[in-house]
């Protein structure tokens, strides 16, 4: 059983010297002697240590103030330069500017300035205070006496009771928090008294009643955990692939200390030293403080028990081919940064006639020097009037079925007894190029696609509801694409099938999607392709941590 160390109340703005020195006044049935308590009486009451209290109050009243300071643009600029570092070894002729500028860029000062930068960007300068000492020559516990300021942010930690020894003890401490920020309290520390209650054999949930009624200062008296590792923060950034709300969440051990999130948003993981809740914050987001979400272990299991509890034929067929190891619960992902004269393919996914490919079309339309598309192989025999590497490459059905068993085609299939497909070294050569490789391949090409070397950049085109989607198709007079003539509208049949593909498509693939476009309106469609097309060449998106690697 877990409780939250949380709660409100009014600021107490006494100094903590203060407080410390009346409580020493106190002190007579602490285990001290006279020369102790004069040692901390005169300690108090130092300059220097009055000195550093005076500096860490003026932070703290800062905090609105440093709101404002600009936040960093990136927090990896080394990685940049290494980037660029190899992106100008890679000029074939090199120009006197490229020259400088390698030379500059592997200057120590310069690279020392980008380290510091990145430290400061990603936070990574708190203090790590050693372990307090123990003191064992008179075999007595050692007591720490942490005091933390009451106010409107949670105090940040969580308790529960030992089941070895029935004590209650420090669970949790929540990176950013009041209780992290002190230095003082840590995982497996025994709580001996709270504001000089005992909470020897009381449960959580009565320590936690305490904490709520108390006002001001809260002093807590601590046995150290034997041993703790010193837990840095993490600097994992995943994508989330669920939504979550902890209000909703039965099982989380304490719903004020808990982070929702949206699908799609990327999160900041400090610590994954719990086996069923993580610490993470939302990237970007300015609070200092973690929240809890459910693991990667732990959704994984939620996702399999809500899916082997469905009933229904239906169901079970749609589940009959789930790759157990493809549930989608979290990636880590990483930054790539846009690369002069390298685009990313864009991948058109989406069900049998939505549209992709009149979208591929248009986009080809506004510059055909720019975005092409590759050209297919088929084992059939060519056709007087065609001519080889223009509609098709035409190879034997023997070396294309080799091919195809060595895996060197993204996709392929079988028409009236000859194969046709399309060959990963082809998206390749327009990439290494200079040019835009549009495709618009069968959905289980993601597979193949998918891969670090390509790196696409994957939109899904989806059709609208059933009612939109029959309106506006027969508005526009479509033709259907299942038709081989193109003579005739699309059917009640056809437009059910396009809904049915489309929900198939989102279940298996959705977390490989880093766009969605509803194709309600063909024009409003393409201009939202073209928005996403340009922002995949001129901004750094999030993408596979192993693409970046």
């Amino acid at each position: 059983m877990t409780s939250d160390v949380m709660g409100n109340g009014k600021k107490k703005t006494d100094p903590a010297l203060t407080d410390l020195y009346a409580n020493l006044q106190k002190a007579a049935n602490l285990p001290s002697t006279e020369e102790e308590l004069a040692f901390l009486n005169e300690l108090l009451q130092s300059k220097e240590l009055n000195a550093l209290v005076n500096i860490h109050n003026r932070i703290l009243g800062n905090v609105e103030r440093r709101r404002c300071f600009p936040i960093p643009a990136l927090s990896d600029g080394m990685h940049v330069l290494a980037d660029v570092l190899e992106l100008l070894l890679q000029q074939p002729q090199r120009t006197e500017e490229c020259q400088e500028l390698f030379l500059m860029l592997q200057k120590p000062l310069l690279q020392g300035l980008l380290c510091a930068h990145d430290a400061v960007a990603q936070k990574d300068y708190y203090p790590h205070l050693p372990d307090i000492p123990v003191e064992e020559d008179d075999g007595e516990q050692t007591i720490k006496i942490v005091q933390l300021v009451k106010s409107n942010e949670p105090l940040g930690a969580t308790i529960k009771t030992d089941e070895g020894t029935g004590k209650i003890v420090i669970a949790r401490v929540m990176h950013g928090g009041a209780a992290d920020r002190s230095g003082l309290i840590h995982v497996g520390d025994e709580v001996v008294e709270v504001n000089g209650i005992n909470v020897e054999g009381k449960e959580p949930n009565d320590v936690l009643a305490i904490l709520q009624s108390s006002e001001g200062t809260i002093t807590f008296k601590l046995v150290p955990a034997e041993s703790r590792l010193n837990s840095r923060e993490s600097k994992v950034r995943v994508r989330a692939h669920f939504d979550y709300d902890s209000s909703t969440d039965p099982y989380i051990p304490c719903k004020e200390a808990g982070l929702d999130f949206k699908k799609g948003d990327v999160l900041h993981i400090v610590c994954q030293d719990d086996q069923y809740w993580w610490q993470a914050r939302k990237e970007g987001d300015k609070n200092m403080r973690a929240g809890l979400i459910p693991s990667r272990a732990l959704q994984e299991k939620r996702i399999l028990h809500e899916r082997e509890s469905q009933n229904g034929e239906e169901e079970n067929a749609e589940n009959d081919d789930f790759d157990r190891e493809l549930i989608a619960t979290y990636e880590e992902v990483a930054k790539l940064y846009p690369r002069p004269g390298i685009f990313r393919p864009v991948v058109l996914i989406g069900p049998p006639g939505v549209g992709r490919n009149e979208l591929k079309r248009r986009l080809i339309d506004t510059d055909p020097e720019k975005f092409r598309t590759p050209t297919p192989f088929t084992s059939r025999s060519i056709k007087p009037g065609e001519v080889d590497g223009k509609e098709y490459f035409f190879v034997p059905r023997e070396q294309m079925e080799a091919d195809i068993e060595k895996g060197k085609y993204i996709e392929f299939g079988e028409y009236k007894g000859n194969l046709y497909g399309t060959s990963a070294d082809s998206v390749k050569a327009i990439v290494n190029s200079g040019h835009v490789c549009i495709l618009n391949p069968h959905y289980q090409a993601l597979k193949m696609l998918r891969m670090p070397q390509l790196k696409p950049y994957i939109v899904y085109i989806s059709p609208p509801s059933l009612d939109v989607l029959k309106e506006t198709r027969m508005a526009n007079h479509a033709r259907s694409t299942f038709d081989v003539d193109n003579s005739r509208g699309f059917t009640e049949d056809e437009f059910k099938d396009m809904i049915r593909h489309s929900e198939r498509i989102e279940f298996l693939y959705e977390h490989f999607f880093d766009e969605t476009i509803v194709n309600d309106d063909l024009g409003v469609a393409f201009g939202k392709l073209l928005t996403a097309v340009n922002r995949v060449e001129t901004e750094p998106l999030w993408v596979p941590a192993s693409w970046v690697q």
